[in-house]
């Protein structure tokens, strides 16, 4: 199937590629239908591309990457709404932002997947211990020539 991007223009994909999250993400629970886009062989950064709006994208990375005594607490109930039959059959995701040079995790808000289904939602965690900006790398700044 063909998904149209603002990013990368269209892109072929194969349908057994569309990750569905049947309540949306938080502030898009109109938009059910996305597929993993990624950039490299090597890569830790991954696209989460809307199937039905072009410029609806989010970058996302596994959060073990990062930190690695990080966590997500499935209740019963949550692995029965994803079909999990075993928690090794999930992936864990967060979405990642920029603020100023430090790329942060949302892990308060990380998105499951059963990987056998391809359902997946985005769970809200009670623990504070873990922020919506948890810092997971720090860019350098790049020194401005001056003339």
């Amino acid at each position: 199937m063909e998904v149209r991007t603002t990013r990368f223009g269209t892109v072929e994909i194969a349908e057994d590629r569309v990750i569905n999250f049947p309540k949306g993400l938080l502030g898009f629970s109109e938009k059910k239908q996305y597929c993993l886009l990624q950039p490299g062989d090597d890569a830790c950064f991954f696209w989460l591309q809307c199937v039905d709006e072009p410029g609806l994208a989010f970058v996302v990375t596994d959060p073990a990457m990062f930190v690695p005594d990080y966590s997500v607490p499935i209740r019963g109930e949550q692995m029965e709404s994803l079909e999990l039959s075993s928690l090794d059959d999930a992936q864990v995701f967060v979405i990642v932002n920029k603020v100023e040079n430090t790329l942060t995790g949302n892990l308060q808000g990380p998105l499951v997947i059963n990987t056998l289904t391809r359902n997946g939602e985005q769970f809200v965690l009670a623990e504070k211990r873990w922020t919506t900006r948890h810092e997971l790398i720090t860019t350098e700044k790049k020194a401005r020539a001056t003339a």
